[in-house]
């Protein structure tokens, strides 16, 4: 994986992930039976990150120690699905491509936003590097679109058919405003919530009914500025701490 990818400003994407997830009736049905926004709102985000930095820039024992707990974790995710709602497995192939390509596809656009555009021998790198996300679990390799003109396509495709419910949308609000977790997590969520709708496609903002006013899209605008400016002078230490910080989590 190239060392872009450890930038810490790229978990500012993660929001934005985690509700394309949601809009994919399958996944944010499995999120809303088994995951636990209101009580633990930041589980996901440490288990994400764990597997990601594992995947991504771990050695072979990290990879196989974080499959393992990924698998369990898995394992009683699954629904058999009703008139209303569709079947369900977190061991399904095509539902774990749509979550790597979520990860990835948010990576790239606040990468775009903070460090402009990258050449094109390192978007294609970023490309291959993030398709270890998907196959480090049960989805085959030749299910990765082949390069990112037919993963453009797929974007596409899929976020056409993306949808939410009430269900869905009380799970995206719960994320969006825990009453529950750390001072700290609260008292940043205002920012957190105007950079995960701003980094939203607009169709999503009102599938999620989320309110977005032109002040608000000049507030993020401002804020992508400020952050382009500021984040890239930080020493690299800094800027690759979550990487750190979670690898020696998962090793201990």
């Amino acid at each position: 994986m190239p060392d872009t990818a450890a930038e810490a400003i790229l978990i500012a994407g993660g929001g934005r992930a985690i509700l394309l997830q949601l809009a994919h009736p399958a996944i944010g049905h499995g999120v809303a039976q088994h995951s636990n926004f209101e009580h633990r709102p930041l589980d996901r985000l440490h288990a994400t990150l764990s597997y990601v930095y594992a995947v991504a820039f771990g050695t072979e024992e990290d990879q196989q120690a974080v499959r393992r707990r990924v698998n369990r974790a898995h394992a009683p995710v699954r629904g058999d699905g009703d008139p209303e709602t569709p079947a369900y497995s977190a061991f399904t192939p095509d539902l774990q491509l749509w979550v790597a390509a979520t990860l990835y596809d948010s990576a790239m656009t606040v990468h775009r936003r903070v460090f402009g555009e990258p050449s094109d021998a390192l978007a294609d790198q970023l490309y291959q590097a993030y398709e270890a996300l998907g196959t480090a679990l049960q989805m085959p390799r030749g299910l990765w679109p082949i390069d990112r003109e037919a993963f453009a396509r797929y974007w596409d495709e899929q976020l056409a058919a993306l949808q939410t419910d009430a269900v869905t949308r009380h799970v995206a609000h719960q994320l969006l405003h825990p009453r529950h977790g750390p001072v700290w997590l609260r008292a940043v969520m205002p920012l957190g919530r105007l950079v995960t709708t701003g980094l939203l496609p607009a169709e999503l903002r009102d599938a999620f009914e989320l309110p977005w006013t032109p002040r608000d899209e000049r507030r993020f605008a401002r804020t992508m500025r400020m952050t382009a400016r500021l984040y890239p002078a930080l020493p690299r230490g800094i800027r690759q701490w979550p990487k750190n910080h979670y690898l020696r989590q998962l090793r201990a």
